[in-house]
């Protein structure tokens, strides 16, 4: 819990003393993507429910706060508690028909795959997403979006991922954790220990979809711009299970790790090699493959077992 605040309390600093635009944004895109990598690690990490398809929960919390706003007339502040509901609901009912008839491994990441795609298509052609064009949100004064500086973007997704620090921290150290590992590690030892495997899977997949959602409700106010391909596409369920495989799975930090070296390899390819347009992203995919090879416990696993 100390490590947590001395993170918040870092991090909220850096405004004070960081005047750089690009180094706002950078840190901003870090939290980001450590949100999605903290809501993937629930599931995948502490649960073992690997999920392929978890845009998902991101785009239907990034399309319920811009539909609330551009087609309702909702404040952004007054969106986001109704979007990340929505986005747990979603999780609810994958969940709910997913665990119910037992699907698991990689049944269980094929059908998360499926329902995002199944979205994909229905964003694409129903006309209050704004179909295959997508919704852009208002710029001028007055309109109800979040109207804050680079700094203030940085505080609100701060916000998020210390929520998502704070349940990953509780699941470390509850009892609902212990049955959530329990379930990860041996689902049938579990229930004959009279664990709920049901209810428990039930609990971590809504925990991860509300912070999911909770990410798409970020990125539409950053961005001010969504579209079917964005919020439903591979590119956001890739960002999400990157980001604790590399940092290390079922930690609290791993994800953090992982997103924070992720953004700044990504940065340095691209500044190195930026008279060869592609050539980044194939350095950026071999230091990556190195590492997964060569780390499989992740960032975190290697670091503690270096410390033991």
């Amino acid at each position: 819990m100390k490590k947590i605040f001395i993170f918040t309390g870092l991090v909220a600093l850096m405004p004070v003393f960081v005047t750089s635009g690009s180094v706002l944004n950078l840190v901003v895109m870090i939290l980001y993507a450590t949100l999605l990598g903290q809501a993937w690690n629930i599931l995948a990490g502490f649960g073992g429910q690997f999920s392929f398809g978890h845009a998902v929960f991101f785009g239907t919390g990034a399309y319920a706060s811009a539909v609330l706003q551009a087609k309702f007339g909702w404040n952004a502040w007054a969106a986001l508690p109704a979007a990340i509901a929505l986005g747990a609901a979603a999780g609810a009912f994958i969940g709910a028909l997913s665990f119910r008839y037992g699907l698991r491994g990689s049944y269980f990441a094929l059908v998360t795959l499926a329902f995002a795609e199944v979205f994909r298509v229905l964003a694409n052609n129903v006309p209050f997403t704004g179909m295959g064009v997508g919704l852009m949100l208002k710029l001028e004064p007055g309109a109800r979006n979040f109207q804050l500086e680079r700094a203030g973007f940085l505080y609100v997704i701060l916000a998020f991922v210390v929520i998502a620090l704070l349940i990953s921290h509780w699941l470390k150290h509850s009892r609902y954790g212990a049955w959530l590992q329990a379930v990860r590690d041996n689902e049938a030892a579990a229930s004959a220990l009279g664990v709920n495997v049901f209810r428990v899977k039930l609990g971590a997949i809504m925990l991860s979809a509300a912070l999911m959602a909770a990410g798409g409700v970020f990125y539409v106010q950053y961005f001010q711009y969504i579209d079917p391909s964005i919020a439903y596409g591979p590119a956001v369920s890739i960002e999400a299970l990157l980001g604790p495989i590399v940092g290390g799975l079922g930690s609290v930090w791993g994800p953090v790790l992982g997103a924070l070296v992720l953004n700044l390899l990504g940065e340095t390819t691209r500044g190195l090699v930026e008279n060869a347009p592609g050539v980044n992203l194939i350095v950026y995919g071999v230091v990556l493959v190195a590492m997964i090879s060569f780390l499989p416990r992740g960032l975190a696993g290697t670091l503690r077992g270096l410390k033991r």
